[in-house]
């Protein structure tokens, strides 16, 4: 099988470099993360609602490769939601790279975004941009040449089995492509913290296995990994796994 492209040594330096010094200067610490994540009596409701999370304690230490289970509805996507900032707790505390977001400015919540890659369940793939546009979005976003960029997006494109894709809009694309699009672009700019939601609920199990490891590989290159799946059968013997269930979550391995 033939190795994953982007995680080849590169001569150039890697993205996580930049966004590594510019965290650096904006938190006034150069100390590597004790926890990519760490939530503390974290809850959540929508409106009025009921709180779909309650008192949640969870930690990600740095480097660490984790899996998330639960029933459909127990709250693992909003979870996510909340470690990559679209969402905020209704109470608790929630560190990223060992920085309190409820005091951090603005600036260094941008940093913090920076070092996450997200992979969710509707895709959210840009429509008026291609399959290749979508997926070096971050790093045109970080300022990258195109003309570094683009051997390696294409080559990506290709590991994922969407080497023939690479001018399609996302419209004309299944699902199973579309989440091959969404993987790539998450690791693309190989990001410090990788946040999968369901990563392989719309491929084939061939695909399936080839894309648990990516994901795998990046957590090897040190990469902090959270996999969210109701797929047991995905979770190696051993692995790191947590159980989201009635708003609570446990660690059962």
């Amino acid at each position: 099988m033939s190795s994953v492209p982007i995680l080849k040594p590169k001569s150039r330096p890697a993205p996580h470099q930049d966004r590594s010094r510019s965290f650096a200067a904006l938190s006034g610490s150069s100390a590597p993360a004790v926890f990519a994540a760490k939530l503390e009596n974290v809850s959540l409701r929508y409106g009025r609602g009921e709180e779909i999370l309650r008192d949640v304690n969870f930690a990600l230490p740095a480097g660490s490769m984790s899996f998330l289970t639960g029933p459909s509805g127990a709250g693992k996507s909003s979870l996510m939601r909340l470690m990559y900032m679209a969402l905020a707790p209704s109470r608790g505390l929630i560190s990223l790279f060992d920085q309190d977001l409820a005091v951090a400015a603005p600036p260094l919540q941008r940093a913090i975004r920076r070092r996450i890659g997200v992979v969710l369940q509707d895709f959210s793939l840009i429509e008026h941009l291609s399959v290749f546009e979508n997926v070096a979005l971050p790093l045109r976003v970080s300022g990258t040449a195109r003309s570094v960029y683009t051997p390696d997006v294409i080559e990506l494109l290709d590991w994922v089995g969407l080497g023939h894709r690479l001018h399609a809009r996302p419209a004309t694309l299944s699902g199973g492509e579309k989440q091959r699009a969404a993987i790539a672009r998450a690791v693309i700019a190989k990001p410090d913290l990788l946040l999968a939601d369901e990563p392989t609920g719309n491929v084939d199990p061939a695909m399936g296995a080839r894309l648990i490891r990516l994901l795998t590989e990046m957590n090897r290159m040190g990469t902090t990994v959270l996999i969210a799946t109701h797929d047991h059968d995905l979770i190696p013997g051993g692995a790191r796994t947590f159980s989201l269930k009635s708003g609570h979550v446990e660690q059962i391995g």
